[in-house]
């Protein structure tokens, strides 16, 4: 088994508290060896980090780093049903939703923040199948938001 855990700290990351859920829903689900995280904003430290809208009042930088806040969220929802990091045989899927101004065209730069996170943490397990949308509004104005598919050990 991988020690992702001491990866994290080598990346100087952590997991956070998992965030408040935002509607009648749970943050993750567990059927047999996949998890399925609910989509997370860029929420950090009790508020959310970035609001607005790639392209227009916010940079892709700023929308990449939203969008690596949102992967840590997902992998704290993750964990709650997998209990550590550790248990997580690959990433199979991410979906990156961006909240953008009508002619910018960079969503996957921006959801690259969750997918290059997740490659640094978990080598080949975390290359993973992805799509980048834009989208007009998400709730909140926040400027990203993301989504993932997991394979655990165990059933």
């Amino acid at each position: 088994m991988k020690d992702y855990e001491s990866r994290m700290k080598e990346l100087g990351v952590s997991l956070p508290d998992l965030p408040p859920a935002a509607g009648a829903y749970v943050p993750a689900v567990r059927t047999g060896n996949l998890i399925f995280c609910s989509g997370q904003g860029p929420f950090k430290d009790g508020k959310f980090a970035y609001i607005g809208r790639v392209g227009e009042t916010l940079s892709l930088e700023e929308g990449y780093e939203a969008a690596r806040i949102a992967a840590l969220n997902c992998l704290a929802e993750i964990c709650s049903v997998a209990g550590t990091v550790n248990n997580i045989v690959r990433i199979v899927q991410v979906r990156g939703f961006v909240n953008s101004r009508a002619d910018f065209t960079d969503q996957p730069k921006v959801v690259n923040g969750a997918s290059e996170l997740l490659i640094d943490l978990f080598g080949d397990a975390g290359k993973h199948a992805r799509c980048a949308l834009g989208t007009s509004v998400l709730p909140g104005n926040i400027p990203v938001e993301v989504e993932m598919v997991v394979e655990v050990r165990g059933g």
